[in-house]
């Protein structure tokens, strides 16, 4: 869980409304390959439940708020998310999910890879075994 860590994004106020931005390889530490979000939770669902062999993310909560449990193979960590100006960065090799979605919530992820269904590991005790062997 070393490498996990929220990063602050840039925030210019102005009296109009603020602004951040992302620069890759500037704010976050990889290059950015995709780009998706999650919106329109219903209460009580979880999204992700996986882990990936080499993508890395960072999770923004654009708008409302949830949390982001990460599991490294021997400790669990909650995050709770709730401001547009910082993200959680998550490195591959951890497993994932999100859940406690706001109404409302829109969360954008920046990933360092396109997607590939061969990347994700969906089972769990398999993602232990892995880590632990």
């Amino acid at each position: 869980m070393e490498r996990v860590r929220i990063i602050n994004l840039p925030k210019i106020f102005d009296e109009r409304g603020n602004l951040s931005f992302i620069e890759e390889n500037k704010h976050i530490p990889f290059s950015v390959e995709r780009m998706y979000w999650i919106y329109d939770v219903p209460g009580g669902e979880v999204r992700g439940g996986h882990s990936y062999y080499e993508n890395q993310e960072l999770i923004i909560a654009l708008s409302g708020s949830f949390d982001i449990v990460l599991h490294d193979g021997a400790e669990e960590t909650r995050f709770s998310l709730n401001r547009s100006y910082s993200g959680l960065f998550v490195p591959k090799g951890i497993w994932r999910h999100m859940e406690n979605f706001s109404t409302n919530a829109l969360g954008l992820i920046i990933a360092s890879t396109s997607y590939n269904a061969d990347d994700y590991q969906r089972d769990f005790d398999e993602f232990l075994i892995q880590k632990n062997s």
